[in-house]
């Protein structure tokens, strides 16, 4: 299990060299149509109690991001399952990586993104310190991502020309954890049994699978 987990980690390794070799190609393609934009993240703060800043850079055919994520909370209807019933929550101190993509027309664009992850496990309804902790790992995401880009005020001569909506849908499946054999094996005092722990998936309800909108503001360069 383990020699499969490096076998995935330098196939996704590989990936991204060719990745970030033919973003040094493609920018020296292309010389005009290029923009700039921050973005804030919707479902952070308003369903994981956390934050996400995302910083967007587009060409003419090319998208690029880079996006973190701080204190996410996995707890209440976000948390179903195995993690429900072992009674266990989730905090993210960060969620981050970047993505390089393809732009279809001016307002589509598709990505392929690597991402990390930080779980810390807790059992829920207790103070989140290290004495308390359940157990703590790392996730290595390598999915896609499906991205609108919409200027409500695009035909207007003043600043809200730049406000920016970008609403999105992605599959971050995990690659690789630091977890032997992607679990952890554990007594639990609350079922008082002994449990085992799968690594969680970063998206909605423990699956891959993540909603969002964004909004914030872009400039032309």
């Amino acid at each position: 299990m383990i020699f499969e987990q490096n076998s995935n980690a330098m196939k996704s390794l590989k990936i991204i060299v060719i990745l970030l070799v033919s973003t040094v190609v493609e920018l020296n393609a292309q010389k005009s149509e290029k923009e700039v934009a921050i973005l804030f993240g919707l479902s952070q703060p308003l369903l994981l109690n956390g934050f996400n800043i995302e910083a967007n850079f587009f060409t003419r055919k090319m998208s690029f991001d880079y996006s973190h994520g701080v204190s996410l909370e996995y707890q209440g209807s976000i948390i179903t399952g195995a993690v429900k019933e072992q009674h266990l929550v989730a905090h993210l101190p960060y969620s981050t990586g970047f993505g390089i993509g393809y732009r279809f027309t001016s307002w589509l664009n598709f990505r392929v993104e690597p991402k990390w992850h930080r779980f810390e496990i807790y059992y829920d309804g207790e103070d989140q310190t290290l004495a308390n902790r359940v157990v703590a790992y790392n996730t290595f995401t390598l999915g896609l991502g499906l991205y609108g880009k919409w200027h409500p005020f695009k035909t207007k001569d003043n600043f809200l020309r730049g406000i920016m909506i970008a609403p999105s849908i992605r599959w971050w499946p995990n690659v690789s954890t630091t977890l032997t054999n992607d679990s952890y094996t554990y007594f639990n005092k609350i079922t008082n049994q002994t449990e085992v722990h799968e690594a969680m998936s970063v998206g909605a309800n423990n699956t891959p699978w993540l909603v969002n909108i964004s909004v914030g503001y872009r400039f032309s360069l």
